[in-house]
């Protein structure tokens, strides 16, 4: 789920990746590149099962609640609530606590899953074609993910993958979406840098090992850029101030053990939520994630996987039976 959503353009000089993981000892750092492999395990696990209620008549709620449930019943919790976004839609959907929506026979579905575990995040996202007539989208996607996949190593840079990913949906046909993009994954934040973009720019960053990173193509037969549309039923702690209506303190208490990670509107206790919410985000300590649209309304197509890199090449910790 946790897409960078570029407003303009990619701009990216950083270094931060390895964050304060940076000086540790090899065997901390093992230690904590295994807790990313048991989410990444996690999530291979929950997607697979999840895959199999994905059909026509479904409840998109009982789906996103059973990633959900799987996910915490396996000893993890999720990095972000599961996200099913339909045809046009391309991130930050996920039902409503009320939401009767079922799938169609018409529906091009991504699900997008992460999973922690202490705060150590894998994220993977899939493409379901259920009208059997955009075969050819989906595979640009995955071609793309895969074409990625196999330059990545210590010494690559980001404008390296962005290219790969472009020319390949290109190949395809089809537009890769220019203003969504992976990013990298760090303790309790599943949006780091750095931003690993979808089609080739003049700046990035060069990857090193153990850099954990998620790489999320996502290609479509419409303009190539998403805008917000829609109400938002994600949010996610942007920092703690002090609020004074009673509902919204109380509210904040409740979202803090989140960690700053996104979580859904239908997660929190429901009376007086609204009311709560939109205090503490004009108090400046919550954003909202409005559904993500492209923006000539066509389909649209997703594939992530996370990965650990290697001198030599990368780990896919979220691979299972795709790769």
């Amino acid at each position: 789920m946790e897409v960078c959503f570029i407003e303009e353009i990619f701009i990216d000089n950083s270094r931060e990746i390895k964050g304060a993981e940076g000086d540790m000892e090899e065997e901390e750092l093992e230690q904590i590149l295994d807790k990313y492999r048991a989410a990444g395990k996690i999530l291979v696990e929950v997607r697979e099962a999840a895959l199999e209620l994905v059909k026509e008549g479904e409840s998109l709620l009982k789906v996103a609640e059973f990633v959900e449930g799987e996910i915490r019943a396996k000893g993890g919790e999720p990095a972000f609530p599961c996200n099913i976004a339909r045809n046009e839609e391309a991130a930050h959907a996920t039902p409503s606590i009320d939401d009767t929506t079922v799938f169609s026979a018409d529906d091009v579905v991504k699900i997008d899953i992460g999973v922690h575990i202490d705060g150590y995040i894998a994220d993977s996202a899939v493409t379901v074609d259920l009208s059997g007539e955009y075969g050819a989208l989906v595979r640009a996607s995955e071609t793309a993910l895969n074409e990625a996949l196999k330059i990545i190593r210590d010494g690559v840079t980001t404008i390296e993958i962005g290219e790969v990913i472009e020319y390949t949906i290109k190949d395809y046909g089809y537009k890769p979406v220019v203003n969504l993009s992976g990013h990298g994954l760090l303790r309790y934040n599943a949006h780091a840098p750095p931003t690993i973009p979808n089609v080739r720019y003049a700046q990035g960053v060069i990857l090193k090992t153990n850099d954990v990173i998620a790489i999320e193509p996502f290609a479509t037969d419409g303009g190539g850029k998403v805008v917000e549309s829609g109400n938002a039923e994600i949010y996610s702690l942007i920092k703690e101030k002090p609020v004074r209506l009673r509902e919204a303190r109380k509210m904040l208490d409740e979202i803090k053990k989140y960690r700053g990670l996104p979580f859904a509107r239908r997660w929190l206790p429901q009376e007086r939520l609204n009311l709560a919410l939109r205090s503490l985000k004009n108090a400046g300590v919550l954003r909202d994630y409005p559904v993500l649209k492209e923006e000539e309304k066509g389909m649209v197509s997703q594939a992530e996987h996370t990965v650990i890199i290697k001198e030599d090449g990368c780990e896919i910790i979220t691979a299972g039976n795709q790769n």
